[in-house]
């Protein structure tokens, strides 16, 4: 691993620590984004310690770094990721969270991340003094949702059938984890989220969804995006980057965007905590581009689920 001494493009190495770091990710405003706890040097903690973690801290998840399979490149590493209730495969806010984290002390560039979902490369770069991460999302799949699972996440969310907006129908995405995408025909309907917490996190395990994408469409390549995320203990995302890759694939698939396409997500405004997550489509590459800031931030300072 890179000594933590070697001088970088940001300036001297910092080490990687075993403490617990804060980040909002897909943001610029510590009063805004998701908030991640990353640990950078997770090499001697347990499941269960790292699960107590994500727990005592409180956000949807939480990243915890270890070095990667090949010992000779000291920019791989493997991650591992833990809501306050259980270990999630893959998650995307975390994940730009850790490479922010990683590149302030390791200088900018490429890492190589392995989950439980695949082999994640992630780039860094400063933009106007900030850094911004792009993850590059494994191979998606995108397949018809069952009508009656639709129907029973209607009814936990307590929407009609006519809330929804027929020009983008239901479909599960994946994208390193499974997320049921539902567009909302209004955006009042977006906003107004109260749900049975019990009855979708019930519906969610049964069909190994990690979130529900509620979406509505501004514009030809602008959404606004909600995700209730239940089953990790949380009421809502402030922003999800591993839904959004998800939802990238999905608007590829339903050719609702062209086949090379920046689409703009807008998340967390409903929350009081705005997030924005660029979702990049290449041509004749299946995967999918996320690209979100992410900065340190205070304890105190922490946006809470």
């Amino acid at each position: 691993m890179t000594n933590p001494t070697t001088p970088t493009a940001t300036g001297p190495a910092r080490p990687l620590t075993a403490e617990v770091l804060h980040y909002a990710a897909f943001t610029t405003d510590p009063g805004g984004g998701n908030g991640a706890g990353v640990v950078l040097d997770a090499s001697g903690l347990g499941d269960a310690e790292m699960l107590g973690i994500a727990s005592e801290l409180g956000y949807s998840e939480s990243a915890f770094v270890t070095p990667g399979p090949d010992p000779d490149d000291d920019r791989s590493f493997t991650l591992r990721f833990f809501s306050p209730k259980a270990e999630v495969g893959f998650c995307g806010h975390a994940t730009v969270a850790t490479a922010v984290a990683l590149g302030e002390r390791l200088g900018e560039g490429g890492f190589g991340f392995h989950t439980a979902a695949g082999h994640v490369p992630v780039a860094v770069r400063e933009e106007n003094g900030v850094l911004k991460a792009t993850l590059t999302s494994v191979t998606p799949r995108v397949h018809e949702a069952d009508p009656a699972d639709v129907a029973e996440a209607l009814a936990a969310l307590d929407w009609r059938a006519g809330d929804l907006d027929a020009a983008l129908p239901p479909r599960i995405a994946f994208a390193g984890v499974r997320h049921l995408v539902l567009a909302a025909a209004t955006r009042e309907r977006l906003a107004d989220l109260d749900y049975d917490f019990d009855r979708l996190a019930r519906l969610m395990r049964r069909l190994d969804l990690t979130t529900v994408q509620l979406v509505w469409r501004e514009a030809a390549t602008v959404f606004h995006v909600r995700d209730p995320f239940p089953i990790g203990g949380v009421v809502e995302d402030a922003a999800t980057g591993a839904a959004a890759a998800a939802f990238g694939a999905y608007a590829r698939d339903l050719a609702l965007v062209p086949a090379e396409a920046r689409l703009v997500l807008h998340q967390g405004h409903d929350m009081g905590r705005p997030s924005l997550l660029e979702v990049d489509l290449v041509a004749g590459d299946p995967r999918v581009g996320v690209t979100g800031a992410a900065i340190g931030i205070r304890p105190a300072e922490a946006p809470r689920p």
